[in-house]
């Protein structure tokens, strides 16, 4: 038996041993405290299914793609030493105008106002 076939099976069973185990070991005695929503011990004031508004997926989304940009962004400092850093530069800018006439295009449009 080679060294990929032992670990495969090594890794196989402890997997299924550690399943079997968090099936069967934990107690599960619910009571009215843990059944009970959340709410910092305060009675709850309202229902807890309340949707959220669509903007506020709007702002977490446009936060998520500004936050990615960054990341895209960070190594571009060591484009200098790359054998055309110049088009590196011309890449970067045309991303960051990308962005820019986007979310001036969302702030335009009103998307950016959190009520109205």
């Amino acid at each position: 038996m080679n060294i990929i076939t032992a670990v495969m099976t090594i890794s196989v069973t402890l997997a299924g041993l550690l399943a079997l185990l968090s099936f069967y070991l934990p107690q599960m005695n619910p009571d009215s405290e843990k059944l009970s929503p959340y709410e910092c011990g305060f009675d709850p004031l309202g229902s807890a299914r309340i949707p959220f508004s669509v903007r506020f997926f709007l702002i977490a989304i446009l936060f998520l793609l500004f936050d990615l940009e960054i990341a895209l962004l960070l190594p571009l400092p060591w484009a200098y030493q790359l054998s055309s850093p110049l088009l590196t530069f011309t890449w970067a800018a045309l991303v960051l105008i990308m962005l820019t006439l986007g979310l001036v295009y969302e702030w335009l449009q009103g998307g950016l106002e959190w009520a109205e």
